[in-house]
């Protein structure tokens, strides 16, 4: 990691007050030393980026695009050691690790591709009387600056949703990454400077009330968001009346229906339910299927899951790792042990190794426990049997949650009645709920969050339509 010390603020690099060691959740061990910024240093960020907004929207979109493939470059060519610190960082498996560098890239190369997309359109004035001889047109103008308070798991992935379509509408743009991952969101930042004005792009960490700072300054044109809904309300509620875009929890589901393949749906449980070791916002969490075939479903499903390599996320065969900190274990501990004490049944799993939990299948879990109403954020699927298609989205739809949800079956009728009655903000058939091309729109509904990413509509989020009005004579 060459880059100055410090936090990336104003022009340059300025001494952080502090500083906290960043630990590889596999064993404890030390990582590198982060620096900690307070309220002082977000208060500067903030003045920076209200200062040179006026600079990053005069900005010429082949500069905007060049930067943005500058960058998306500049990691391909460390594509190997921000895979090795991303693995260092999370306690990912370094195959998810692979996965984030990968759709970073696409993400960078995609938002430089939206610059060119910027424009308007014309309105017929002359609908009414009034408007005979006027001339009217819309442009899409940068909303100025964009706070984006990222998340620990995809810490590199999730800045580039903040910061690539910010740069793509002409907004400058700070980025708080998570205390637990701030490193690689410091490398990418130093890499992105080399081919902006600095201020344009700024890193400040630190703890609530550095967010706090943030998210509560004026002149900030939006707050993106991506994390737990609680804090994210809470975002929504401090930034008023300020633009938020959120990207919350969930607690995805994945519907089988009595004519699903079975096995690609026992497949799709394992890669959905497990990557990232269970913390990502979209993985599968509830399972729910039709009553004809549950028995041959689980049968399939357990040996799958009890096969899956557990252990040293930097192995090449890992595929379950540890959480991240200790406050994740005992989380999910305690969920676990709510379920079991309530009635539901230990399928397989439920065993730390470590700091690495087991695949863990839970089996008849009620309404009302943690395990199934919330995010649990670990490699934890709960299954529960429904009489039919019908239960199940009904089901699905009485969480407070949206964001994506499934189902596996080979009947039409039964795919877009999924996609018509299902309550999320994204509908997915025959493959895993999580699946996510970056330059979709991603987002939920509920309490999964407002607005959406992809960096065509993240641009829409960071603009604002400014109407023209013209009597030429």
């Amino acid at each position: 990691m060459n880059h100055p010390e410090g936090l990336p603020i104003g022009d340059g690099w300025v001494e952080a007050p502090g500083a906290a060691p960043v630990r590889f959740p596999y064993d404890g061990s030390v990582v590198g030393e982060a620096p900690v910024g307070d309220v002082g240093l977000a208060y500067l960020a903030i003045d920076a980026a209200r200062q040179i907004a006026p600079e990053v929207a005069a900005l010429p979109s082949h500069r905007r695009r060049a930067a943005l493939l500058g960058a998306r470059d500049a990691i391909a060519a460390y594509r190997h050691d921000f895979e090795q610190l991303l693995v260092l960082e999370t306690g990912k498996p370094l195959v998810d690790c692979r996965v984030e560098v990968a759709r970073t890239l696409v993400t960078l190369e995609t938002a430089a591709e939206e610059v060119a997309r910027l424009h308007g359109e014309t309105v017929p004035l002359d609908l009414m009387p009034a408007g005979e001889g006027l001339i009217g047109y819309w442009t899409r103008r940068p909303v100025g600056a964009v706070v984006g308070i990222t998340g620990f798991n995809y810490p590199l992935l999730l800045a580039a949703h903040k910061i690539a379509p910010a740069l793509a509408a002409g907004c400058p743009v700070i980025v708080k990454p998570a205390p637990q991952t701030p490193l690689v969101t410091l490398w990418l930042v130093h890499l992105l400077r080399a081919f902006l004005p600095a201020a344009a792009v700024q890193v400040i960490t630190g703890g609530a009330d550095v967010g706090e700072a943030l998210v509560t300054a004026s002149g900030i044109g939006a707050v993106s968001f991506t994390g737990s809904a609680t804090v994210g309300h809470a975002i929504a509620r401090m930034a008023a009346p300020t633009k938020v875009v959120l990207e919350l929890g969930s607690n995805s589901a994945l519907i089988v229906a009595a004519d699903a393949d079975l096995d690609a749906a026992a497949d799709a449980v394992v890669r959905g339910g497990f990557y990232a070791s269970g913390q990502a916002c979209i993985s599968v969490q509830r399972v729910l299927v039709e009553a004809a075939v549950r028995d041959e479903f689980l049968a399939r499903l357990v040996p799958l899951v009890e096969a899956l390599p557990v252990g040293d996320p930097r192995l090449e065969t890992t595929r379950v790792a540890p959480l991240i900190d200790a406050a994740a274990i005992n989380r999910v501990r305690g969920w676990l042990a709510d379920a079991i004490e309530t009635g539901a049944t230990l399928v397989t799993g439920g065993v730390f190794d470590g700091t690495a939990l087991r695949p863990t299948i839970l089996d008849g879990v009620r309404d009302g426990l943690h395990a199934w109403d919330e995010e649990i954020f670990g490699p934890v699927v709960c299954v529960r049997t429904v009489a039919s298609v019908d239960d199940a989205i009904d089901t699905v739809n009485r969480s407070r949650y949206g964001l994506h949800a499934s189902v596996f079956t080979r009947s039409l009728a039964t795919a877009f009645a999924a996609i018509e009655r299902l309550d999320v903000g994204g509908v997915v058939v025959n493959e895993v709920p999580g699946f996510r091309a970056d330059n979709m729109p991603y987002g939920g509904v509920k309490d999964s969050g407002t607005g959406r990413e992809g960096p065509r509509f993240a641009v829409e989020e960071f603009t604002t339509t400014r109407m023209a009005i013209i009597r030429p004579s």
